[in-house]
């Protein structure tokens, strides 16, 4: 009898251990996600089509995925979009339109992606910049991150953050808002960026050896301003080859937009000196510096790529790349973003990884909100009821495949001059400005004017393409604003203001700066 107990209870042992070995293994089967995000990165990428910029890993990465070439962010600043795309809502929905503002004091009850990730026992870590950050004010810090969407988080700082004070910028020690730039000293590593990819490295060698399933967020802050990389990625571009588009930036061309549009792109006025050809040199310097940082953040996204190969981890790990909005250089006579222009509201987006074919392109408007439900569809986990954006996995499948028939973005002007919403569709851009369009249109035909010059709107032979699309804006704009099943709590947003500081500056008692660190020490 005893040996019958003993026999059972082996028995019951070796079953509970097969059991647990079947969850294990399934749990090992699942899909990884390494989610990388830039900032400020626009579409002049060499797999993109770009004659100069020089990005061989992500256009390795392009390769071996599906690239999207009419994906566009809903919201074109930093902190709107990011809370666009983590929690798969647009900005009517999530409450944001400003920086500085905390997820959880509008949408409090809000499952974001890697809360989501969490929920299901992934290992959710976050490197570098995913929400809001004041770039580079914030670095080091958590800035306006949420603490519900991670396990752990890691917050670099490099030599660029202690050697503020040598950057070259339009207006004396402000960096994030204005244009600036630097050819660095030191090495790679050194850098922010570089101390980023050396963080995401060592947490795919831990994943790796754990086999805990993993949502690894890599955010680089390039190439944000400061435009700061190594000397040597400078030495990479000719300086006097840097284009300037100078068509579309006088009088005429304003009066032919709403006026929210030209304020859009005339209301920082220590760039409009950039405009003239007499100052072509320091344009081209701007650019140059612009350039410079996307290879030498594209080196940094190498060293990450490598690593996941070498790791194996590769078989088993989607990676999404893309920007939080697109970035003007000179085109309509702006720089930087906030814009419902094309510059302004276009990313690049690539997926790739197991089961999704290589070296497809699709034309298909898609949204950075789309992000969220299509790695659930990818791991097998089921959305929240929350989200709007819609997955994207039929594409992969089937590159003319449409989600929808456009893709959206709103703005509020910086000046509170006028609301606008745009919808991209394959072939065209409409712009409605004031609730009911009392502020104007715009519609572009991007078969003939791909830089968005020659506002259509009085033209008689678009009357029926005018009327559809105005339709079509008006549902767009009608459905973004419902609030969405299942979100919980909504309210209005709450913004605050975040001293910063250069390091080797010295202020008094009242906080006012009273020593300026010379760039020359």
């Amino acid at each position: 009898m005893k040996n019958l107990k003993t026999s059972l209870k082996l028995v019951i042992l070796l079953i509970l251990f097969s059991c647990n070995k079947e969850i294990e293994d399934k749990n090992n089967n699942k899909l990884n996600v390494l989610f990388i995000m830039t900032d400020d990165l626009n579409c002049d990428l060499g797999y993109y089509g770009h004659p100069q910029v020089i990005s061989p890993n992500i256009d390795r990465l392009a390769s071996q995925g599906v690239v999207f070439e009419n994906a566009h962010i809903q919201y074109p600043l930093c902190g709107p979009s990011r809370a666009s795309f983590m929690t798969g809502m647009y900005s009517d929905q999530t409450m944001h339109t400003k920086l500085n503002v905390d997820i959880r004091t509008t949408i409090p009850d809000v499952v974001t992606i890697g809360q989501r990730f969490r929920q299901q026992n992934y290992r959710s870590v976050r490197i570098g910049k995913i929400f809001h950050y004041d770039n580079p004010g914030s670095i080091g810090s958590s800035s306006s991150d949420d603490i519900y969407t991670w396990d752990y988080t890691i917050n670099p700082w490099g030599r660029d953050k202690e050697e503020e004070y040598k950057i070259n910028t339009l207006t004396p020690r402000q960096y994030g808002g204005t244009l600036s730039w630097l050819q660095a000293d030191g090495k790679d590593e050194e850098q922010t960026d570089g101390i980023v990819a050396s963080e995401a490295i060592e947490q795919l060698d831990k994943f790796s050896k754990s086999g805990q399933n993993f949502f690894l967020a890599v955010g680089f802050y390039k190439p944000h301003t400061p435009f700061v990389a190594p000397k040597k990625y400078f030495d990479m571009y000719e300086k006097e080859k840097m284009v300037i588009p100078y068509t579309g930036i006088g009088e005429e061309y304003l009066k032919s937009i709403p006026y929210p549009a030209a304020r859009s792109i005339r209301i920082k006025k220590n760039q409009i000196k950039l405009n003239l050809k007499s100052n072509e040199d320091l344009s081209q310097e701007i650019k140059e510096a612009y350039y410079a940082t996307i290879s030498f953040m594209d080196v940094q996204i190498g060293r990450v790529l490598n690593k996941l190969k070498k790791t194996g981890l590769d078989k088993n790990t989607i990676i999404v790349f893309s920007s939080d909005h697109g970035y003007h250089l000179g085109e309509h006579g702006h720089w930087q973003k906030q814009t419902l222009f094309d510059k302004s509201t276009r990313v690049p987006l690539i997926f790739s990884g197991p089961g999704i074919e290589r070296g497809k392109t699709t034309k298909s408007p898609v949204e950075l909100i789309d992000i969220y439900p299509t790695l659930m569809e990818l791991t097998g986990i089921k959305s929240p009821d929350h989200v709007v954006g819609k997955s994207l996995v039929p594409i992969f499948n089937d590159t003319d495949f449409r989600v929808r028939n456009s893709a959206l973005t709103r703005l509020n002007v910086m000046d509170n001059s006028g609301n606008g919403y745009s919808i991209k569709s394959e072939r065209y851009r409409l712009t409605k400005w004031g609730e009911n369009g009392e502020l104007g249109y715009e519609l572009y035909d991007h078969m003939y004017d791909k830089n968005e010059l020659i506002n259509l709107v009085n033209d008689s032979k678009y009357l029926l393409i005018l009327d559809s699309l105005k339709k079509e804006i008006d549902l767009r704009i009608e459905n973004a604003r419902l609030k969405p099943s299942g979100l919980g709590r909504q309210f209005e947003q709450r913004t605050y203001n975040r001293i910063k500081y250069t390091p080797g500056d010295i202020y008094d008692a009242n906080g006012k700066r009273i020593y300026f660190k010379p760039s020359n020490e």
